[in-house]
């Protein structure tokens, strides 16, 4: 049986492309590992597939997800490998695209065993959130979890209650749980690769995406999911581009500069994509190469 494919990259570097050349070539099956492309609510500002790609080759995990969900890590891991042995049960090669660098940790290193969510605390550290701010919170994680609080942006809500949710409920650091993990997938069961296009021309491409989105719709995603009044604290709300373009529809700022803060935003992700690579996956074969047949060849070669 042939090793599944996992396809890391930072945004705009040619994932999906890649996975549907190669899905269409050797009769595989896209699963996607970026945590917001999950969410149905924002296609066009996610840049998940089309509709007419999906028809192209097998896509799983895209868009099945409702933004008023908290959809995890952990959620995400369990699913995938679901598909991941359906597709195997068919004699398909799984093929994991995406952008998202705690998903392919999960299957290539393991996720730690999370206690369950005490709804009661959720919400009353989310009105907190809300009341005093992400890093009130956050500065209280600190005087209790000095480790994780440390490795967490003060403004990153989600995340923050989380490590104060399993603190407060069980007295261990979120972090000490994530020490005790194991792969879900077998070392030989999986084939790693990693795009790095050079930097320029990937922020290039970011900005000019950003702006065809806007062409084919964005804007309506973001009025159509402001409509819905949901929790601002949830992972769908992070999507870039749409808190800006919320603010854009507000009239609280120009239309111009929603735009270049959404850009800047999805380039600076970008950035946080390529550390990731560079710190977590040190042995992944990297592929800066942009022509799509070099890509295809390369993957291919590591398949074997």
């Amino acid at each position: 049986m042939k090793p599944a494919l996992l396809i890391m990259g930072p945004t705009a570097s040619g994932k999906s492309a890649l996975a549907l050349a190669l899905a269409e070539r050797i009769g595989g099956e896209i699963i996607n590992a970026d945590s917001m492309q999950v969410y149905r609510d924002f296609r066009i500002l996610t840049a998940r597939p089309s509709c007419e790609e999906e028809a192209q080759a097998p896509h799983h995990l895209y868009g099945h997800v409702d933004a008023a969900e908290r959809y995890s890590a952990g959620r995400w891991l369990s699913d995938a490998l679901e598909k991941i042995a359906w597709i195997r049960a068919r004699n398909k090669i799984p093929i994991i695209a995406g952008g998202t660098g705690l998903y392919f940790k999960g299957l290539t290193q393991g996720l730690a065993e999370m206690p369950a969510v005490d709804p009661d605390l959720r919400a009353a550290l989310i009105a907190r959130a809300e009341s005093e701010g992400a890093a009130t919170l956050h500065a209280e994680l600190a005087a209790l979890d000095l480790q994780t609080a440390a490795r967490l942006e003060p403004n990153d809500a989600p995340r923050i209650i989380r490590a104060l949710e399993v603190i407060e409920t069980t007295g261990e650091s979120i972090t000490s749980f994530q020490a005790n993990t194991k792969p879900a997938l077998a070392a030989g069961a999986w084939r790693g690769l990693a795009l790095t296009p050079e930097r320029a021309t990937l922020y290039a491409s970011i900005n000019t995406r950003f702006e065809n989105m806007l062409e084919q719709g964005a804007l309506d995603e973001v009025r159509a999911f402001a409509a819905r009044a949901l929790d601002p604290t949830l992972p769908a709300i992070k999507a870039h581009g749409a808190p800006a373009l919320g603010a854009y529809l507000r009239g609280e700022t120009p239309l111009a500069e929603a735009t270049e803060i959404g850009q800047r935003d999805t380039r600076r992700y970008a950035k946080r994509q390529f550390t990731w690579i560079a710190n977590q996956m040190p042995d992944w074969p990297r592929v800066s190469e942009l022509n799509l047949t070099h890509r295809v060849d390369r993957a291919l070669a590591l398949l074997g």
